[in-house]
């Protein structure tokens, strides 16, 4: 019976320094890679200006998108004013049965 308690509490206080090790930071030690060559840095700088240079010749799309605008009428069709009665309602006699 002291066995199973002793081997239950060890499970459990490790069980709970489990989730610590999710909180450690990543530490990279190792450099990110080999410096880049003054070849491959002109290369990628020629690629950067490639790239805004197309950029730039793209218009801007300031026009309304709308595809349902030549469906649809110019001036949506005025509604009437609902027509009002001046006649005194009678009340309900009975009882109702809802």
């Amino acid at each position: 019976m002291k066995k199973l308690i002793v081997m239950m509490s060890v499970a459990l206080l490790t069980g709970s320094a489990v989730p610590a090790l999710a909180q450690t930071p990543n530490i990279n030690l190792l450099a990110d890679g080999p410096s880049k060559t003054p070849e491959e840095k002109e290369a990628e700088a020629a690629r950067d200006k490639a790239y805004k240079d197309t950029m730039r010749k793209i218009p801007d799309a300031k026009a309304n998108s709308d595809p349902w605008g030549n469906v649809r009428t110019v001036e949506q069709p005025k509604a009437t004013p609902p027509v009002k009665t001046t006649a005194a309602k009678k009340p309900k006699t009975g009882a109702s049965t809802n």
